[in-house]
């Protein structure tokens, strides 16, 4: 999950970097399909529900390794 999570982080942060410069991501150029502020709204939530999924991981995944 923390795999998972540090993507959406990073694709987050990354899409709110690039749409600065007029840039997006072509996997996430439909964010802006439905406004402006919609679009921020799903960067935001991408970032949020990174974040929650990197740091709520526990570290379960170095545990099974050790196992």
């Amino acid at each position: 999950m923390g795999n998972i999570g540090s993507t959406l982080l990073l694709f987050g942060v990354g899409s709110i970097a690039l749409n600065f410069f007029n840039y997006e991501f072509v996997l996430l150029s439909w964010i802006d399909n439905w406004g402006p502020g919609i679009g921020w709204a799903i960067r935001i939530a991408m970032i949020v529900i990174g974040a929650a999924m990197f740091f709520l991981d526990g570290g379960e995944v170095g545990e099974e390794e050790q196992a």
